[in-house]
């Protein structure tokens, strides 16, 4: 369900937006987000106060990567002149962004879970009062691994997006780290607890 610009536009002029959380899922590529955030979605399967965030994103989707949304880059544009996004950003030459009834969920207490990249990290902490950053990370090796069997990059290509991933830090209260060098049940239940206490929070703040 999108909501209406009507709705967007009121949303927006009452930033930060409360009552619910946003998780905002970082981490290199490789490193396993979808993964980890898959086993969630089975883990808390009918859990209504969970919104697992498909993206909108100008790439066809395929069974090698996540299940999105797709739109051209005219479309995407009009999309977006048409307040039909709560945020987007641009990344490896595509564009990416999330519905606006994002915004909806979490001022209605919900917690959205959502793929971000770390760039916009700054615009969410703005944008949403209760943010809770999880980076998934995993070792130099693993992700050099898991990219190269992906065979969407050279060799020079890979190299470049792990020096990308260790030129950018992470730091605040707001950010739990959460290595998935392992065993995906591993870094699974550890995501688990961080949603957990989201939801933990946001039934408080229905109470105040």
């Amino acid at each position: 369900m999108m909501v209406s610009a009507l709705i967007e536009r009121e949303l927006a002029e009452s930033l930060p937006i409360r009552n619910g959380v946003f998780v905002a899922v970082v981490g290199p590529s490789g490193a396993g987000k979808d993964t980890v955030i898959g086993y969630a979605k089975q883990h808390f399967a009918g859990e209504t106060r969970l919104e697992f965030v498909r993206r909108v994103i100008t790439r066809p989707s395929d069974t090698a990567s996540e299940d999105h949304d797709t739109l051209a880059d005219a479309a995407f544009a009009e999309a977006e002149a048409d307040g039909a996004f709560s945020l987007c950003w641009d990344a490896h030459g595509l564009r990416y962004g999330l519905p606006a009834d994002v915004d909806w969920a979490v001022a209605n207490g919900h917690v959205a879970v959502a793929n971000v990249s770390r760039a916009v990290i700054p615009a969410l902490r703005e944008r949403y009062a209760n943010l809770a950053v999880v980076e998934i990370t995993a070792a130099p090796e693993i992700l050099a691994e898991r990219l190269a069997a992906r065979g969407r990059e050279s060799r020079g290509e890979v190299l470049a997006r792990l020096a990308r991933s260790t030129s950018v830090k992470l730091t605040g209260p707001d950010v739990t780290s959460i290595d998935n060098s392992g065993d995906k049940e591993i870094a699974g239940e550890r995501f688990a607890e961080v949603l957990r206490k989201a939801m933990a929070f946001s039934d408080l703040s229905d109470m105040i």
